[in-house]
């Protein structure tokens, strides 16, 4: 077992197949951060902004609907992961493993 994750390491279209994946993390990684830290600076430095009611005598105020996006936004980035993952580097992954398995 040791010789097959010896190889499968070794092989280019994984490592390849991991470079990919890890790009794809690193910028929806980002994208989430830079928008719970965007919520976070916006709570510190402009409080006035949100604590704005959406319509004159209404009690919810900007910051409700602001940060139920952010939380939708964390959400819809791990959905298109789990979609990304599916539809290609799960495939792609086994396909490897299948090559890996036949020269056992």
């Amino acid at each position: 077992m040791d010789q097959l994750y010896t190889r499968i390491l070794a092989d280019t279209d994984f490592q390849r197949l991991q470079r990919r994946r890890e790009r794809l993390c690193l910028w929806l990684s980002l994208a989430v951060f830079s928008a719970f830290l965007g919520f976070i600076l916006l709570i510190a430095y402009a409080p006035g902004a949100l604590a704005t009611p959406l319509a004159p005598g209404m009690v919810t105020t900007r910051g409700v609907p602001l940060g139920s996006s952010v939380i939708l936004f964390g959400f819809a980035l791990t959905g298109l992961f789990v979609w990304r993952s599916n539809r290609e580097f799960d495939i792609e992954m086994a396909r490897i493993l299948a090559r890996h398995a036949a020269q056992d």
